[in-house]
């Protein structure tokens, strides 16, 4: 069985204290769009080119060989532009590049990105914004194209989160300003932090979504915490108590089994308390027709509250 899901008037949207008079409907408008009325954000993530470099869109996983066509960026847009989704998740020029053929699509502008080609037991991470939300604005304005909100990164725990925090809080703050939908990516990182165990305890994963919190965010995305002997869908409960009004959604991660995926999706959605999702490589690494029935899955889960057979049912093309 589905769930039945609330949709949400104008009146039903906080709109934070620092979102001016004149930018309020503007907010609201930009609100109800990227979570099509429910208060639920499915965020397809298309920001890894630079994060991952090439590795997640040429060559194989687990689950068999990555469709040669996935290493085009087109690929990105060709999905948004066919399947359901709250917002298509990339960085400025690849927007600037392709946005104007999918004109339809929503967009959320990441604002900043690194490669993981320097290791944590080199350095600890640091992620400097390389775009303005002045830039977005102002592509917005000229393109007319259907940008909803900017994205940032922090890695709390790393030796520069102080460089990182004040810059996402100046982004949060501006792109309210304009009226801008914020989403933090908040990632616990760092030789502080320890090792990849430590980073997915539920503690430290509440500790990071709080942190978006404070610093004002719309939606925090985090990782779904992972603990032995512990439900992942229990222990995540902290983190969605720890950020209050902001929207905690999850992650994706790497490319799964579907009806896993789909259950997983489910559990942190109607257990845990999640307000949505960030999926990338379960999305992407798929031929087009098949990227756009999970994506389309996805969204039921999310948006129009399905269960996980009617979504799987959806992505087997049934």
């Amino acid at each position: 069985m589905g769930w039945k899901m609330k949709t949400l008037s104008k009146n039903d949207v906080l709109v934070p204290a620092d979102v001016p008079g004149n930018m309020k409907d503007e907010y609201t408008k930009n609100f109800l769009a990227i979570t099509h009325n429910t208060g639920r954000l499915m965020l397809f993530a298309g920001d890894q080119k630079i994060e991952h470099l090439n590795d997640d869109f040429y060559g194989s996983t687990k689950l068999g060989p990555i469709p040669a066509d996935c290493n085009d960026p087109e690929h990105l847009f060709k999905i948004a532009g066919k399947a359901k989704v709250g917002v298509l998740a990339a960085q400025f020029g690849l927007i600037s590049k392709y946005g104007l053929d999918y004109k339809k699509a929503p967009y959320l502008v990441k604002l900043n990105s690194k490669t993981h080609l320097v290791g944590n037991e080199q350095k600890d991470p640091l992620s400097e914004i390389i775009w303005t939300v002045d830039d977005v604005v102002e592509m917005k304005k000229n393109s007319g194209l259907n940008i909803l909100g900017v994205g940032y990164t922090i890695y709390s725990g790393s030796e520069f989160e102080g460089v990182m925090m004040r810059e996402a809080a100046q982004v949060v703050n501006k792109a309210h300003k304009h009226g801008l939908i914020v989403v933090l990516w908040m990632y616990p990182r760092g030789k502080a932090v320890g090792s990849k165990h430590d980073e997915l305890t539920g503690h430290m994963v509440a500790g990071a979504a709080g942190v978006g919190a404070c610093l004002g965010t719309d939606f925090v995305k985090v990782n779904y915490p992972k603990e032995e002997g512990k439900k992942s869908e229990e222990i995540f409960k902290e983190a969605i108590g720890a950020a209050g009004r902001t929207g905690v959604i999850t992650s994706g991660g790497s490319s799964k089994d579907p009806k896993s995926f789909l259950q997983d999706t489910w559990n942190q959605l109607h257990v845990s308390g999640a307000v949505g999702n960030a999926t990338g490589r379960n999305i992407h690494q798929k031929a087009l027709d098949e990227a756009v029935r999970m994506a389309n899955a996805v969204f039921a889960l999310t948006i129009e509250g399905k269960s996980v057979d009617e979504a799987f049912k959806i992505y087997e093309g049934k």
